[in-house]
C-alpha cells in the first residue's frame, strides 16, 4: 500500500521522489547530514588535513568491514575479524625481524594467514554445523590468543618497507585511503560480477533454494569466509603500518564497528543484501562521528552512547524503508540502476559541497585568543589516570586554558586518531599520555612536523621527539615494590605477580622494575605471573585461580592498585595477615586499603601533580619559553605508618 501511495500520489509527486531519494539512500542522507552538521559545529572540520583524517580513520574499519559484508550477505556473521587483523600482522612483524624472512614473503605469510583463519571459520560453520557466532567468537579468542604468544605480549617493530603503507604520497595524499578504495573497489566487483559475488545473494536470500538450486553451498561458505579472513589481513597489515608496530591487542572490538558499518550502509543482517559501497559510506559515518565528536569535545562515554544510537536508527531505518516498499538497497543490479545510483551520489555530493560551503562562512570571523591544549589518555577506565585528567583540569582552569580531553580506551589506533585530530584542529599544544610508546611515534612526529608543542606525561613515546617527558620512573618504582615486599617477607618465601596490561610501557617497565628488584632476595620464590590488564575484575579472577594451584603463597605485587585490590578480594580474610600484598600508582582506593591494613603497600605516585605539571610545561612551550626535556615527579612507597602524611 505504502508502494503504491508513494508511485501513485500525483499531487505531491517532488515530494513523493524526495522521501522515496531518501529512504533508498538512508546512509547516504545520513552522511550528508553529518558534514554539514560538523561543519556547522567546528571550524576545524572543514579542512583538508582534516578531511584526510577522517580518510585515514576509516580505511582500517572499511577494509575489515568489505570482507564482513560477504558473511554479512550471505546471512553469517564474523566476529573474528579483529584479532585475524591483529595476528595476521603479528605473523608479518614476527617472521620478518625475529626470523629474517623477506618482508615479500612476510606478506604473503600475513595475507595466508587471514585466509587460513578464514578457512576453519568456514569449516566449522559449513560442515561441523557450527553457528557462525559460536565458530568465530572461537576464532576470536583463539587468534588474539595465537597473537600474544606469537609476540610474548610485547608489540613487534614492523619492517620499514611495510610501514610506508602507513606514509602519504606527495605529502599529503595518505596510502590507507588508496589501500581502502582499492579493497572497496575489490569488494564491489566480488559482489556485483562474478560467481561466487552471486553465490551469496543467493545463500544469503534462501539457503535451501540455493542448495536446491544446485549451488554447493558448504564449499561456497569456505570462500565467503575466506575472502573475509584475506580483507582482515590487509586491514591489520595497514594498522600495524599506521602504528609502525604489530601491537597483539591492536583492533580489538573493531569487529563490531565492521558490522556497524556494513549494517549502517543498508545490509540486512538477515542476508540478501548488502553492497560495498554502503558499507564504504557506513564507515564514513562512524569515522565522520568521533572526528567530530572529538573536535566538539564530547566525552568518549558519550561518544559510545551516540555510536549506539546511530547503530539502533540506522536499522530502523531499514525497517522502515522495507515497510514503506523502498527498493533493495542493496543488490547492485546491473544496467540503469548502476546509472542512476551513480546519477544519485554525484547530486548528492553537489548538495553537499554547496551547504557546506555556506556553512564555512560561520566559522570565518577571528579566531579566539584562547590557548588551546588536547590531552589523549591512554584510559579513563582506571582512577589513575582519571586523577591526572582532574589535575590537567584544574590546572587549565586556573590558568585560563581550553583542555580537550580524549579517551583512547587503550586502543593505540584510536590515540593515533586523536592525536592526528588535535593536529589537523591547530591546537596550541597537546598532551599525550601513550597507549604505548612506539604506536604514538607517527603521530606524534606529525604533529612535530605541524609546529605543535608535545609534551608526554606518565610514559615517553620512542623514535619521535617530544618537548617534555613528564613521569614518575616505573623501573625504580617497581624495583622499591619488590624490596618492600621482600623487606616484608623478611627475604624469603614465594610469591606472585600480577601483570598489566600487555603491549603497554607501563606493564614492561614496572615488571622491568620488580625483576632487578628481587634479584637482591635470592630467597624470594616467584611461582607465578600473570597478567590481568591493569583490571580489578581480572585481578580477582586471576588471583582465585592462582590460590588454587599456589595456596602457600605469601606475598603479591601487582602492576596497579586496582589489579592488586581484585587480589585482596581474592585472599579474603589472607590479605594483610598471612599475605601481603604491594600495589602501585597510590589511588585514594589503594591508599584506603592500605589505611585499612589489606594492602601492605602501594608505590605512590602523585597522578594529580603529573596532570598539573604536564599542562605547565604545555602552556610554557605555547609561549616559546624553555622546558626541561624530563620531569620526573618523585614516588614513594606508602604503607600504614606513613599514608596519614602522604599528600598525593
Amino acid at each position: 500500500m505504502a508502494a503504491e501511495t508513494l508511485k501513485g500520489g500525483t499531487g505531491a509527486g517532488g515530494a513523493a521522489a524526495l522521501r522515496r531519494l531518501l529512504l533508498d539512500n538512508g546512509a547516504l542522507t545520513a552522511l550528508i547530514f553529518l558534514v554539514i552538521a560538523m561543519s556547522a559545529l567546528s571550524g576545524d572540520f572543514l579542512t583538508t588535513d582534516n578531511l584526510l583524517n577522517v580518510g585515514v580513520q576509516a580505511a582500517v574499519t572499511a577494509v575489515l568491514a568489505f570482507g564482513v559484508t560477504f558473511v554479512i550477505v550471505s546471512a553469517g556473521i564474523d566476529l573474528s575479524v579483529g584479532s585475524v587483523a591483529a595476528l595476521s600482522a603479528t605473523v608479518l612483524a614476527w617472521s620478518a625481524t625475529a626470523h629474517g624472512v623477506p618482508v615479500a614473503v612476510a606478506v604473503l605469510l600475513a595475507l595466508a594467514t587471514g585466509v587460513a583463519a578464514g578457512l576453519v571459520n568456514g569449516f566449522l560453520i559449513s560442515y561441523g554445523k557450527l553457528p557462525p557466532f559460536i565458530a568465530t567468537l572461537a576464532m576470536l579468542s583463539v587468534g588474539r590468543g595465537l597473537a600474544l604468544v606469537i609476540s610474548d605480549g610485547s608489540p613487534i617493530a614492523f619492517p620499514a618497507s611495510v610501514s610506508h603503507l602507513g606514509d602519504t604520497l606527495g605529502g599529503w595524499l595518505p596510502v590507507p585511503v588508496l589501500v581502502m578504495v582499492a579493497m572497496g573497489l575489490i569488494a564491489a566487483f566480488v559482489l556485483g560480477r562474478t560467481y561466487i559475488g552471486r553465490s551469496m545473494y543467493a545463500i544469503g536470500g534462501n539457503e535451501e533454494a540455493a542448495r536446491l538450486s544446485g549451488l554447493r553451498v558448504p564449499r561456497q561458505k569456505l570462500a565467503i569466509y575466506a575472502l573475509s579472513g584475506v580483507f582482515a589481513a590487509v586491514a591489520g597489515v595497514v594498522l600495524a603500518s599506521r602504528l609502525s608496530s604489530a601491537q597483539p591487542q591492536a583492533a580489538t572490538g573493531y569487529e563490531l564497528d565492521a558490522i556497524a558499518s556494513v549494517v549502517i550502509g543498508g545490509a540486512s543482517l538477515a542476508g540478501g543484501t548488502g553492497k560495498a559501497s554502503g558499507t564504504l559510506i557506513g564507515a564514513l559515518i562512524l569515522a565522520v562521528l568521533r572526528n567530530g565528536l572529538n573536535l566538539l569535545n564530547v566525552s568518549a562515554f558519550w561518544q559510545q552512547v551516540v555510536i549506539g544510537v546511530v547503530i539502533a536508527l540506522a536499522v530502523l531505518l531499514d525497517t522502515v524503508r522495507r515497510k514503506a516498499g523502498a527498493a533493495p538497497t542493496a543488490i547492485g543490479a546491473p544496467g540503469g540502476g548502476r546509472g542512476k545510483q551513480f546519477a544519485t551520489y554525484g547530486l548528492a555530493a553537489v548538495v553537499a559541497v554547496a551547504i557546506v560551503g555556506a556553512t564555512s562562512f560561520l566559522h570565518s570571523g577571528p579566531k579566539s585568543g584562547t590557548q588551546k591544549i588536547g590531552l589523549s589518555l591512554s584510559t579513563l577506565n582506571n582512577p589513575f589516570f582519571v586523577q591526572i585528567r582532574s589535575g590537567a583540569q584544574a590546572e587549565a582552569k586556573e590558568l585560563g586554558v581550553d583542555l580537550t580531553v580524549t579517551d583512547a580506551q587503550n586502543d593505540a589506533s584510536q590515540q593515533a586518531n586523536q592525536l592526528q585530530n588535535f593536529t589537523s584542529s591547530g591546537l596550541g599544544a597537546i598532551v599525550v599520555n601513550p597507549v604505548d610508546s612506539d604506536a604514538a611515534s607517527n603521530p606524534v612526529a606529525a604533529a612535530g612536523k605541524a609546529k605543535i608543542p608535545v609534551i608526554a606525561v606518565d610514559r615517553g613515546v620512542n623514535k619521535a621527539d617530544v618537548n617534555a617527558l613528564i613521569a614518575s620512573d616505573n623501573v625504580a618504582g617497581g624495583e622499591q615494590a619488590a624490596k618492600a615486599i621482600a623487606d616484608k617477607l623478611g627475604g624469603s618465601g614465594k610469591i606472585v605477580i600480577l601483570q598489566g596490561l600487555a603491549g603497554t610501557s607501563a606493564a614492561r617497565e614496572r615488571a622491568e622494575g620488580f625483576a632487578k628488584g628481587l634479584e637482591a632476595y635470592p630467597g624470594i620464590e616467584v611461582v607465578a605471573q600473570q597478567p590481568a590488564d591493569f583490571d580489578r575484575t581480572k585481578g580477582l579472577d586471576v588471583m582465585s585461580n592462582l590460590l588454587q594451584a599456589h595456596p602457600d603463597v605469601q606475598g603479591v605485587i601487582a602492576a596497579n592498585d586496582e589489579m592488586a585490590l581484585g587480589a585482596v578480594k581474592a585472599l579474603g580474610s589472607k590479605a594483610g595477615e598471612s599475605v601481603q600484598v604491594v600495589g602501585f600508582d597510590g589511588t585514594p582506593d589503594g591508599l584506603k586499603a592500605v589505611e585499612q591494613g589489606t594492602l601492605y603497600a602501594s608505590v605512590a605516585q602523585q597522578p594529580s601533580q603529573l596532570g598539573k605539571i604536564a599542562v605547565d610545561n604545555a602552556v610554557k612551550a605555547i609561549k616559546g619559553e624553555k622546558v626541561e626535556g624530563t620531569v620526573k615527579v618523585p614516588v614513594k612507597v606508602v604503607t600504614k605508618e606513613t599514608v596519614a602524611g602522604f599528600s598525593g
